[in-house]
């Protein structure tokens, strides 16, 4: 990953229903992107709403949530904003989990949440298409 692609300010969005996986993706990235302003969700209902109110650049999305699944949620911001950036970071690594993030052009990265799973996806999340 290039330092200053790093550097530069975005907006990045942790979905995840675990308080523990969004405080160890949150510490991670506040490490390694100073410069970017991190919120979190907990739920892809709250994720939409925390989206359209503040457009972000990038988000980490789990699949298993209480009510609206990631793909869904991650559906509906890519209809939304075809330009956003998705990492499904999840434990549902299932090759129908893989399939679907993949029709979706979505990257997939399993957990747990560790150094080396979060770099796969903020490489992911600066790569060019």
């Amino acid at each position: 990953m290039a330092q200053e692609e790093v550097s530069l300010p975005r907006k990045l969005l942790i979905v995840d229903d675990s308080k523990v996986s969004r405080m160890r993706i949150r510490a991670f990235f506040t490490a390694h992107c100073p410069n970017w302003s991190v919120q979190e969700a907990v739920s892809g209902d709250e994720a939409l709403v925390m989206a359209a109110d503040d457009k972000p650049d990038y988000v980490t999305m789990d699949v298993n949530m209480p009510g609206m699944s990631g793909f869904e949620t991650a559906q509906l911001m890519l209809a939304r904003d075809p330009d956003i950036r998705i990492v499904m970071l999840t434990a549902n690594i299932q090759e129908s989990s893989r399939q679907v993030a993949a029709s979706l052009r979505l990257n997939f990265v399993a957990k747990p949440v560790t150094e080396a799973s979060l770099t796969l996806a903020l490489n992911f999340l600066l790569a060019t298409e």
